[in-house]
């Protein structure tokens, strides 16, 4: 019994469960807002349309904004569960982004071996590849460059008079106490 209580009463609760006086969690990334989410991971940046439209503008004048797009046109097939529908999508991808006359084509593998019986029987991951493809070009080339572009800070800039302007939080009053 003793060993439960002391196990009990010693063990350390996880960021998530430890919450500033003002009741808002202190060590949780759901609380960060805006750009410093969209600094987290690519991951976090296209969970936010805002952020998805700014990567998206920034894309767009590095001439390779079909990449964000077709990322987001796999995402939307992915939810489709009416087979006209999937196949119409399936298609629509295809010929926007993969055909060799698509009008937004994207550099991936695998393009050429896709074909009409593919489309005809179309299945939610069946760009998968081509997706993950993308996905890892922006991640590791045009994400980068976005966090370093001036559009990038001047959304962070913007936020920081913003949040300069709200109330001051507990864990900023006691710096600013004790840090005097």
């Amino acid at each position: 019994m003793f060993t439960r209580a002391v196990s009990r009463l010693g063990r350390k609760r996880p960021p998530s469960e430890i919450h500033d006086s003002d009741g808002t969690s202190s060590g949780s990334h759901q609380t960060l807002k805006g750009t410093a989410r969209w600094m987290l991971s690519l991951e976090k940046l296209l969970e936010d349309p805002e952020g998805v439209r700014q990567f998206r503008e920034f894309l767009k004048k590095e001439f390779s904004e079909e990449n964000v797009m077709f990322w987001l046109a796999c995402e939307d097939f992915k939810k489709i569960k009416d087979m006209k529908q999937m196949q119409q999508k399936a298609r629509d991808i295809y010929l926007t982004f993969l055909s060799s006359k698509a009008t937004a084509q994207v550099n991936v593998e695998g393009q050429s071996q896709m074909n009409e019986k593919m489309l005809e029987e179309p299945h939610p991951l069946m760009f998968q590849k081509q997706q993950d493809q993308i996905f890892n070009l922006m991640k590791y080339d045009s994400y980068s460059r976005f966090l370093k572009s001036e559009s990038f800070m001047k959304s962070q800039r913007r936020e920081d008079e913003q949040h300069s302007d709200a109330p001051e939080t507990a864990p900023k009053r006691a710096s600013r106490i004790y840090n005097t």
